[in-house]
């Protein structure tokens, strides 16, 4: 190993002890790089409208599969993992759910936080880094990253999924202009299983490995601003924002999720024992009071309360 590859290893390890004190259960790292496997995965998808109105997936695309062109000088992409699944579920499967995801503070903000206080440590440390942090607030296929760089390995339902953890956990980036030691690819161990595939309610996973957007119950809640179509009444369950399904079915999650011990995303006040009725009857006011810090305010009032309509006629015809 010469003296440069073995200034990149130390780097990167020191990186990963850093990332491991500010709460991050997992840093894995890629070579800044045009992702020629995902380009035409990705046109295919926009040209099928699999992304549905999401129209702004289909800007950037040149950015989106090098991050190189998104910020110059990338050289490495730095992928940062953070757990979220909760020590107990925020309701019952009789009442309106939410994903798991939102029961806390709004993770872009949270993380973002965390992620400033790694930049400003290891610029302490090793002097100043150009580069920028990303939330799930860019064009990055944070998941393509996340694959090539063995964070987990890209699940038939597309989320990552980690042999020990499962994936109930975020993913951020930091594009960084150091040399970095790469990390390798995780093999998949999907297999055979077809489970999440068999238990999502609207044929959104109908092919493996990538999902039909414009049919998935998170982005009907959530990214989807027009009235949910007709043919999905009868296939939502009691989803109000987000969904969870793929995800609970998941036998790495059923066997290895463990509980977060991030204090901002324990069950925001007021949320843990909403009632059925207190969905029906929510008002703005409470809506702006009990959400204020939670990541459901980017579906609106007005969109929640659309929501949980929709279920609600569904239930009672």
């Amino acid at each position: 190993m010469t003296s440069a590859e073995l200034a990149s290893s130390r780097l990167a390890q020191n990186l990963k002890k850093w990332a491991a004190e500010y709460g991050f259960s997992n840093c894995r790292i890629a070579r800044a790089g045009f992702l020629e496997e995902e380009a035409p995965r990705l046109e295919k998808w926009l040209n099928e409208e699999k992304h549905g109105k999401m129209a702004y997936m289909a800007n950037h695309f040149g950015k989106r599969l090098d991050p190189r062109l998104l910020v110059e000088g990338t050289k490495s992409v730095i992928t940062l993992v953070f757990n979220y699944f909760p020590e107990k579920d925020q309701l019952s499967k009789g009442d309106f759910r939410i994903s798991r995801y939102a029961y806390g503070e709004d993770y872009h903000k949270v993380l973002k936080s965390k992620l400033k206080l790694l930049w400003h440590k290891m610029e302490e440390e090793i002097g100043q880094v150009e580069g920028r942090i990303f939330v799930d607030s860019a064009p990055v296929l944070e998941k393509a990253w996340a694959a090539r760089n063995g964070t987990g390995w890209m699940g038939k339902n597309t989320n990552i999924i980690h042999p020990k953890a499962g994936s109930y956990f975020f993913l951020c980036e930091m594009l960084v202009n150091l040399e970095l030691e790469a990390d390798p690819p995780m093999p998949d161990h999907c297999g055979s299983c077809t489970r999440c595939i068999d238990a999502c309610p609207t044929d959104a996973l109908a092919t493996p490995y990538q999902i039909d957007a414009s049919r998935c119950i998170s982005y009907l809640t959530i990214e989807l601003k027009e009235a949910i179509p007709d043919s999905f009444r009868g296939k939502m369950d009691n989803w109000i924002f987000g969904c969870d399904i793929c995800q609970e079915v998941c036998p790495w999650n059923q066997k290895f999720s463990l509980a977060h011990k991030e204090d901002a995303f324990q069950i925001l006040p007021g949320l843990e024992d909403f009632s059925k009725k207190e969905w029906l009857d929510l008002s703005e006011e409470v809506f702006g009071k009990v959400f204020a810090r939670s990541a459901m305010k980017r579906t609106g009032f007005a969109g929640l309360k659309r929501n949980i309509a929709f279920i609600q006629n569904n239930n009672n015809p």
